[in-house]
């Protein structure tokens, strides 16, 4: 049997280690995958910007080996341009192409994520958050759980319980993502803590 394991992180370079990590554990893009709003922590809406414009899955722009390395510029309804590699790249294209509510909002749920933890997901993404997904047999996924847990996860129970008590309720694909000062003044919050 299959499960899925999911972590968010506050930067790419986070998400990169774990992925890196579960790369080196013998999870490969066929079992994980990564999606995020940056890329070594740039704007990808100010540097990839007319590369995803409208399209549903972009030009290669990933510099090293294995599921980084194929990182693709997806534009999607509500975040806006976002690099996804890996088995949740294809689903996000997915969900995109076939007009999915909300985009990543529905890959997620279709890849097997809760729909309560979707909604945060997604969120957290539109926010300048990176997503790490791993589906695996039960055996792996622990494993996977492990390595992503080393590698300086988002608390997900406080940041659900932050974005309730400024009042947001679930994802909204029609908001748009977070400008560039948007999300550092989001980090700036969450990382001081």
């Amino acid at each position: 049997m299959t499960r899925t394991v999911s972590r968010l992180y506050d930067t790419y370079g986070d998400a990169k280690r774990a992925v890196n990590a579960l790369e080196a554990a013998g999870l490969t893009s066929s079992e994980n995958g990564l999606v995020s709003r940056y890329r070594d922590d740039e704007t990808l809406a100010e540097t990839s910007c007319a590369t995803a414009a409208g399209a549903a899955a972009g030009a290669v722009i990933g510099g090293s080996t294995g599921l980084l390395a194929a990182l693709g510029v997806i534009a999607i309804p509500g975040i806006g341009p976002l690099v996804a590699a890996g088995v949740l790249a294809t689903t996000v294209v997915g969900a995109a192409g076939g007009g999915a509510v909300g985009g990543l909002l529905g890959a997620l749920t279709d890849y097997g994520v809760s729909e309560e933890d979707a909604h945060l997901y997604s969120e957290a993404v539109r926010r300048g958050s990176s997503l790490v997904t791993v589906r695996a047999a039960d055996d792996r996924a622990a494993q996977a759980e492990a390595i992503l847990d080393a590698n300086r996860p988002v608390n997900t129970r406080e940041r659900r319980e932050a974005y309730l008590s400024a009042g947001w309720s679930k994802y909204d694909p029609t908001s748009k993502g977070y400008t560039a000062d948007e999300i550092r003044k989001e980090r700036e919050r969450y990382l001081r803590r």
